[in-house]
């Protein structure tokens, strides 16, 4: 493996290129710009028009490299000669990537003296892929994690370096968990960077049994179906906001779903029914027991508390999912 090329690890700080490109890779750009070691190149992504007016605009991470005035690569691929030869006239130590984007051949992979390190926010090998965050949410998990592992050819199978714990709060969406997931994201790579200082990293061969394929969220998947159970249903909501956000049909209109808490279990109602509006939020139906939707946003306005919505409108017996064009 990369990680051995040398047989013990000098305890001089390390040289170090630095490959993220959304928000989640930030924290830990930071911390290694807050160590003993030295960020001797980024890569990210390149530019990408954004907002209405469609304007190019830095990735987070290019933006927090500038500001800290590091050199910035950012190449379509890592797969011509150019970008290869680039990339390996920095001579670094290691290559820290954190959703970077792009993928790494194996000539990139072995470049540095201990190879390429990737934080994984799931607890490997279970939601390897473009969604870890989104779908142990959905799927009900009572923990996750991140995964600090070494870099090889397949999608996320490399060794596993280190791992730390957190648990899924019924509370927790997929914004509130990645937020906490990329802060443990840089103290595992911190307690990484350290044992291989040290050398005293074991990698653990990740197990072939418990694999599962995290897969990239689509707006199709977006649309509730009240017939689910609701801890069904509230799972979803979570783990697609803030992206691309439940939404249902409300007298035929569309409405998107941001927060919901379970409600009664063992209610017998037709799914979708309006049976309770309180300050707590509007009580819907489901397929098993109901649900509490908290925080709502109607077409072309913003998000609301969904106290404030029921307040100009008669609720109770009406029916979430109708939509006009299916009439």
């Amino acid at each position: 493996m990369p990680i051995n090329k040398t047989p013990t690890a000098k305890r001089r700080p390390l040289n170090i290129i630095f490959a993220g490109t959304p928000e989640f890779s930030v924290p830990a750009l930071q911390t290694l710009l807050n160590s003993v070691h030295h960020v001797i190149a980024v890569y990210t992504q390149p530019d990408r028009p954004a907002g209405r007016g469609r304007k190019l605009t830095a990735s987070p991470v290019k933006q927090l490299a500038l500001q800290a005035d590091l050199p910035v690569y950012q190449p379509d691929s890592l797969k011509t000669t150019e970008a290869q030869a680039a990339l390996a006239e920095l001579n670094a130590d290691v290559m820290i990537v954190v959703a970077y984007g792009l993928i790494l051949p194996k000539t990139v992979l072995e470049m540095p003296t201990y190879g390429c390190l990737n934080i994984h926010a799931s607890l490997l090998p279970r939601w390897r892929g473009a969604a870890p965050i989104q779908r142990a949410i959905q799927m009900g998990d009572s923990e996750t994690g991140v995964t600090i592992m070494q870099m090889d050819e397949g999608l996320d199978t490399g060794a596993m370096l280190t791992t730390l714990t957190t648990p899924i709060r019924p509370e927790d969406t997929a914004q509130s968990l990645h937020d906490r997931l990329s802060q443990l994201g840089s103290e595992a790579l911190m307690q990484t960077l350290d044992a291989l200082q040290a050398d005293a990293l074991k990698p653990i061969p990740q197990p072939t049994d418990a694999v599962t394929y995290a897969e990239k969220l689509t707006k199709a998947e977006a649309e509730i179906d009240w017939k689910a159970p609701a801890v069904d249903i509230v799972r979803q909501i979570h783990a697609f906001n803030p992206w691309p956000v439940a939404f249902s049909y409300f007298q035929g209109q569309p409405l998107r779903i941001w927060q919901a808490t379970l409600g009664q279990k063992t209610l017998k109602k037709p799914p979708g029914l309006v049976i309770s509006v309180t300050k707590q939020g509007i009580e819907v139906a489901a397929g098993k027991g109901s649900l509490w939707i908290t925080q709502l946003q109607p077409a072309g306005k913003k998000a609301m508390s969904a106290y404030d919505f029921a307040q100009a409108r008669q609720l109770i017996g009406q029916a979430f999912g109708i939509n006009d064009d299916d009439n």
